[in-house]
């Protein structure tokens, strides 16, 4: 079995190494401290209210690292899920929830990419979604992929080995407005050209 790695962080020290301390002895993870050399696959950030200071906490542990973070929060409501979810966490757990196996269990689905949302908070997110998509992102063309209804048809078209020429007489654009498109796909989602930008799409099940 390969053990995920875990950092705990608290503002109080009797919380972290409260958690630290139920998690030591399981097989499935391995608590590391700061002063080790081991980058964690998965940080644990325990707060009482999502204040900025714990916003701010977020960020730097989202912005110093590839780790996939979970907070852990004693109080938690609709504005608190979206501005974690906005600073990189992936995963929410309330404390009075925080039994050792719901730790494990966000801290796996963490490392495999999943997230972990508690189940009152996750309805009221997807209603919010759904009214996101319904009156801001649809009148614009945009789905949550991030990308625009003409920006999928160029991918598609590049992904077929179109060349740019034949992808603006076949979209009856310039050839300057499909090459556009194609730096605007690349900076936003921040890809590397337009094969990576072919690929994203793929993977998002656009093409």
């Amino acid at each position: 079995m390969t053990r995920i790695t875990v950092r705990v962080y608290a503002r109080d020290p009797i919380s972290e190494a409260g958690v630290a301390s139920a998690l030591r002895p399981r097989p499935e993870v391995r608590v590391v401290t700061p002063d080790e050399s081991v980058a964690p696959d998965v940080v644990l950030v325990i707060v009482d209210t999502v204040d900025e200071e714990a916003l701010n906490t977020l960020r730097f542990v989202h912005r110093n690292g590839e780790a996939h973070v979970i907070l852990i929060a004693a109080h938690l409501d609709d504005q608190d899920l979206v501005r974690a979810v906005e600073c990189g966490v992936v995963g929410l757990v309330r404390r009075s929830d925080a039994t050792t196996e719901r730790l494990l269990a966000a801290i796996a689905a963490a490392a495999s990419g999943e997230g972990t949302v508690p189940p009152d908070l996750l309805g009221r997110l997807l209603d919010q979604v759904g009214r996101l998509q319904r009156t801001v992102l649809d009148p614009r063309g945009i789905t949550f992929t991030g990308l625009a209804s003409r920006e999928i048809e160029v991918l598609k078209l590049v992904a077929d080995g179109w060349d740019t020429a034949q992808i603006a007489t076949r979209l009856s654009y310039s050839e300057r407005t499909v090459k556009n498109v194609l730096h605007d796909v690349t900076t936003r989602l921040q890809l590397r050209n337009r094969s990576h930008a072919v690929a994203y799409a793929m993977r998002e099940g656009l093409l």
